[in-house]
């Protein structure tokens, strides 16, 4: 995460009363939210809640039936290819060129900003060392894993230094180990002082790298703050996870120890501020198992958008 930002940190990116409708499905509904110098911001909600909707409308690809977007005091979509300039973007799917090497795709791209071929040249070896595939400069992105793939896009996103990254969803169906060095890559650009919006459904990804979140679900938002804050308004400090088939029949007599119970499968989640009475009481329970833990984003994701799966 990036340092702590004031209150006063100059807005790059403003969006105000943002709409859009497909047919009867109102996807964003009256969304309003700021990137500000410096700081990442994640979106976090469930399939369809609209946060590639609401990319699509801030990089111009969409038109929003309402409301107001602005980056860098440049109004977005009259002037989007101005503010552009100034934007690198990630998408969810790799637009990699197949037929292009490394090296090919870094070039192309930032031709497309029209930069010099000098200024090119030099950031390419830049570029490749910070995506971790200076072996790879001569491989085309078929021979390249999924994370060497995102981590090209990457780099791709950024020849032409931009202020603000959008990011949609960068980390999906990579391995752990991938997870982690795109981490790394993203809390480096956030050190040099680079702005990024990032939508996310790993909410550890969210909790390491973001400094406010904004909670969106069926187009609107439902909640907005740092990570610690959120949990901190809206959920109990504590929660006990009880594993296994007789866990469900504990519900009765230690429910009334929590404050919120919830159950998904054969777990039951105990949501609870005073966790040692409970504790002690299953201390003796030997037909199931628990853990305690600390609350976290993900508990927070649940309470405020349900358990409920979601297709899209």
């Amino acid at each position: 995460m990036s340092l702590p930002l004031q209150a006063s940190t100059p807005s790059l990116f403003q969006v105000r009363h943002l709409s859009k409708r497909f047919g009867a499905n109102q996807v964003v509904d009256d969304l309003s939210f700021e990137i500000r110098a410096g700081e990442c911001l994640g979106v976090i909600g469930p399939n369809g809640a609209g946060k590639t909707t609401t990319i699509r409308m801030c990089l111009g690809l969409t038109k929003p039936d309402a409301g107001q977007i602005e980056a860098f005091g440049l109004p977005i979509p009259a002037r989007v290819r101005e503010a552009k300039q100034r934007i690198g973007v990630v998408s969810q799917f790799d637009s990699l060129d197949p037929d292009f090497d490394c090296t090919e795709n870094l070039r192309v791209y930032g031709r497309y900003f029209g930069l010099p071929a000098a200024v090119i040249e030099r950031r390419i070896p830049e570029l490749l060392e910070f995506s971790a595939l200076q072996a790879k400069a001569r491989a085309k992105p078929a021979e390249l894993s999924g994370g060497m793939k995102r981590r090209l896009s990457l780099g791709r996103a950024l020849v032409n230094d931009p202020d603000l990254l959008l990011l949609d969803e960068p980390t999906t169906g990579l391995d752990p180990q991938a997870r982690h060095l795109m981490w790394e890559r993203l809390q480096r650009l956030l050190q040099r002082g680079k702005s990024i919006l990032l939508t996310t459904h790993f909410m550890d990804e969210a909790e390491r790298l973001c400094d406010r979140l904004l909670v969106i679900d069926h187009g609107r938002k439902i909640a907005e703050g740092t990570p610690r804050g959120l949990i901190e308004r809206h959920l109990e400090t504590d929660v006990v996870e009880v594993y296994g088939d007789g866990a469900a029949r504990l519900i009765g007599p230690l429910g009334a120890m929590a404050q919120r119970v919830e159950t998904s499968g054969e777990t039951v989640f105990f949501y609870l501020s005073e966790p040692a009475p409970l504790l002690q009481a299953l201390a003796g329970e030997h037909t199931v198992r628990y853990l305690h833990r600390p609350a976290n984003l993900e508990d927070l994701f649940l309470k405020l958008t349900g358990r409920q799966i979601r297709d899209s």
